[in-house]
């Protein structure tokens, strides 16, 4: 069998493609605001993970305009060797500061954050604990340590207590890992029980707070504060490509870890560092979620009217608690035809298919901005609630 078989087997996006239903890769011609342009029309965008609509911000285009007449447009190097710039480590002496933790390190993607924290952390006799739903990048990150990976049900407490019951007695490292807000169902992680099984059976615990800070807790901090348990999470990841309007990720904890991190990681050590631009634009946008708490509070109502808005209207959104919101379709063919028709009413969104979703259950993934405006609002709202009963959905 020749390696490149599997290549020519797939054929499952060119008939979507011929179909007309193919959703993905969709050219967007303006900044990712509330409204974006695609295909020269103005379309509202509710498929963004710009929670604080902060892309535009003048301070934040500003802030990246004067790193590039500074710094240039890259580093060229590592942070280990040359690639370290006063203003990477200013961004992490004020991210360690916004997370109350010792350290932060920066990395050059949140993807890559997750995958070299990990794989750092775990030796050969640790075991990780992960939660079905986690991200990706946490998936990859267990795959490259050399402990073993252990799973356990969806946000499901009784499930986990039962796989750190099979490994009780056990003397090795345990890790727990988890997404604080998970990216498909918006979900908040059961955190208050999650962290009295990890001090109960000895485990350590890692949130990773990408769809969580900017959004949750009163500084928006993350889970850790939306739960009043920052002290008992021993290591926050967390991305710049959502809150933050950028690009990049980082890990925050105690001085020991991350320094330990710092020189072990390979996605670090080996990675061209963030670029000036990246960094100025997420100290600019740390600057405005200090200082502005008001945003948060207008993502927490845009939230809320959204969600008892598809409540109200008859559509499922799981136990969805933050603005990620999805809408349960069904079958991957109708989700196709339900987002075919609102991309031609002027939405935008995001379909969920499987293997992204479980089979015969589809969603459509919107997600939502402190800068959406009550117009913009309604007019989703009245959108879906016609496809949504053209469909048979409600």
């Amino acid at each position: 069998m020749d390696l490149f078989d599997k290549c020519s087997q797939f054929t499952r996006a060119k008939e979507a493609i011929a179909a007309g239903v193919y959703p993905y890769f969709r050219q967007i011609q303006s900044g990712p605001g509330s409204e974006v342009m695609i295909d020269g029309k103005m379309m509202i965008m509710i498929g963004s993970n710009n929670y604080l609509g902060l892309t535009g911000h003048p301070k934040v285009v500003e802030a990246a305009i004067n790193a590039i007449n500074k710094y240039g447009t890259g580093c060229t190097g590592s942070r280990l060797l040359n690639g370290t710039l006063d203003i990477h480590e200013e961004l992490e002496n004020r991210l360690a500061k916004f997370m109350n933790r010792d350290l932060a390190l920066v990395f050059n993607t949140g993807f890559t954050s997750n995958q070299g924290a990990i794989s750092t952390l775990l030796g050969k006799n640790d075991i990780v604990l992960i939660d079905r739903a986690d991200h990706a990048s946490i998936v990859d990150g267990c795959r490259l340590a050399f402990g073993k990976v252990l799973k356990y049900k969806h946000n499901d407490m009784e499930d986990l207590k039962r796989v750190l019951e099979v490994i009780k007695d056990k003397n090795v490292g345990k890790l727990i890992i988890t997404d604080g807000v998970f990216s498909m169902e918006g979900d908040i992680v059961n955190l208050p029980a999650l962290v009295d099984l990890a001090k109960q059976y000895g485990a350590r615990v890692y949130v990773d707070d990408a769809h969580s800070i900017g959004v949750l807790g009163k500084h928006g901090r993350g889970t850790g504060e939306h739960w009043g348990l920052e002290d008992s999470v021993d290591i926050v990841m967390g991305t710049f490509s959502k809150s933050f309007a950028s690009l990049g990720g980082f890990v925050a904890g105690d001085e020991a870890v991350i320094h330990y991190i710092k020189h072990h990681a390979r996605s670090f050590i080996f990675s061209a560092s963030m670029p000036p631009s990246a960094v100025a634009t997420v100290i600019a946008c740390l600057d405005i979620i200090e200082s502005e708490p008001e945003r948060l509070e207008q993502l927490r109502k845009n939230t809320e009217k959204m969600r008892n808005g598809f409540k109200s209207l008859g559509f499922d959104t799981g136990k969805s608690e933050t603005p990620i919101i999805p809408i349960k379709i069904g079958e991957d063919e109708i989700c196709f035809g339900f987002w075919k028709l609102m991309f031609e009413n002027g939405i935008f969104a995001n379909p969920a298919v499987s293997p992204a979703v479980p089979p015969h259950e589809a969603i459509i993934r919107t997600s939502y901005m402190a800068t959406h405006t009550e117009d913009e609002l309604d007019k989703v709202l009245d959108i879906f609630a016609n496809l949504g009963k053209q469909f048979g959905i409600i």
